[in-house]
C-alpha cells in the first residue's frame, strides 16, 4: 500500500482543492524539465515545473499485478518547451516521467504517483499526445538472441567483428541536392557500386541536423549522379554543402556476409534451419533429400 506524506494527508484530510500535478521529464541525454497545469510555475527538489507549458493529463491508467499500466499526456510544441524538432530528432525517446500531486499552496506536501516512459508521440498540428508506459512494460521486452535464418547481430558490434572503419564499408558525402524530403543528391569521396550504401546508415556531421543519424533505404547510382532514399526525412531540413558519413548496409543473410564483408565465420544466423516454407519444399519423390543431412551439400 502506498504511504502519503504525513503533510500531504493533512491537507487531504482538510479538504484541500490546492491541488495540482507536475511531471518531471528526464531525457536520455540528460536534460530534465518540469511541466505543470497549475497557473504558476513551482519549484521542488532542483527542478523548477514551468506554468503556462500546455502540458496536462489527458488520460491515466493504473493496472494491478503485472499488467502495464500508464497513461497519456496532451501539450502544445512551443519554442520554450517541446519543440516539433526535438520529437522528430527522437530526443525524447524512452524519456523518464515522473508524476506528482503537489499541494501548489506547500510544495513539500506532494506525492510521487507514478514513474513512466515515454512511448508513442502523436503530432497533429501544433500539439501533441504523448504515451506513458508503466514500469511494468519493460516485462514485455524481447531479451535474449533470436534464433532465425538471418543473422541477429549488429554490423560492427563484438559478434560481429565487421569493423565499419574499413574504407571499403565506409565513406564521407557532400549534399548536391534535395530533389524531395527524404531523398538527397550527394557527391561521395569515393566511388561505389549502386546499393553499396542500401540498408545502411547516414550519419550528418555538419549542418542543421548535426549529430543525427538516418538509415538508408536506397543507394541508386546514374553516372555521376548518385541518389541516397532515406526512410525518413531528416527532423531539420537538409540543404546543399550538408556533410555525411556513411556506412555500408547489411541484409543480414549469408550471402551478403561472405560475399560483401568475407565474414562467414562471424555469421550469427541459422541459414539451414527449416523454416515454414519446409512443408511446401518438393517430395521424396523428386529427388530431394529429407533424411535429415544437409539441403545445401
Amino acid at each position: 500500500m502506498r504511504a502519503i506524506p504525513p503533510r500531504l494527508a493533512a491537507r487531504l484530510e482538510d479538504g484541500a482543492t490546492t491541488l495540482c500535478r507536475c511531471w518531471a521529464l528526464r531525457r536520455r541525454d540528460g536534460l530534465v524539465l518540469g511541466f505543470t497545469d497549475h497557473d504558476r510555475d513551482l519549484a521542488f527538489g532542483d527542478v523548477t515545473y514551468a506554468a503556462r507549458s500546455g502540458l496536462e493529463a489527458a488520460e491515466a491508467s493504473a493496472e494491478l499485478g503485472f499488467a502495464v499500466g500508464g497513461g497519456e499526456v496532451a501539450g502544445a510544441l512551443t519554442s520554450a518547451g517541446i519543440t516539433e524538432a526535438d520529437i522528430a530528432a527522437g530526443l525524447y525517446d524512452g524519456a523518464g516521467v515522473e508524476t506528482w500531486l503537489v499541494d501548489w499552496v506547500e510544495p513539500e506536501a506532494r506525492l510521487l504517483l507514478d514513474m513512466a516512459t515515454l512511448g508513442e508521440i502523436r503530432r497533429e498540428g501544433a500539439a501533441f499526445v504523448a504515451e506513458l508506459r508503466g514500469l511494468m512494460h519493460r516485462l514485455d521486452v524481447t531479451v535474449g538472441r533470436s534464433f532465425r535464418t538471418a543473422c541477429d547481430a549488429e554490423l560492427g558490434d563484438a559478434r560481429c567483428r565487421v569493423d565499419p572503419a574499413n574504407p571499403r564499408f565506409r565513406t564521407t558525402g557532400t549534399v548536391r541536392a534535395v530533389p524531395e524530403p527524404g531523398r538527397l543528391t550527394v557527391a561521395l569521396a569515393e566511388s561505389f557500386a549502386a546499393g553499396w550504401f542500401s540498408g545502411g546508415r547516414l550519419t550528418w556531421d555538419a549542418g542543421a541536423n548535426a549529430g543525427q543519424a538516418a538509415d538508408l533505404r536506397g543507394h541508386t547510382r546514374d553516372g555521376d549522379t548518385v541518389d541516397l532514399d532515406l526512410w525518413d526525412p531528416p527532423p531539420r531540413p537538409s540543404a546543399p554543402g550538408d556533410v555525411f558519413t556513411l556506412v555500408a548496409g547489411c541484409d543480414k543473410s549469408l550471402s551478403a556476409c561472405r560475399d560483401k564483408f568475407a565474414n562467414t565465420l562471424n555469421f550469427q544466423g541459422f541459414p539451414h534451419m527449416p523454416g515454414n516454407d519446409f512443408v511446401l519444399r518438393p517430395g521424396p519423390e523428386t529427388g530431394a533429400r529429407l533424411d535429415g543431412s544437409s539441403l545445401f551439400r
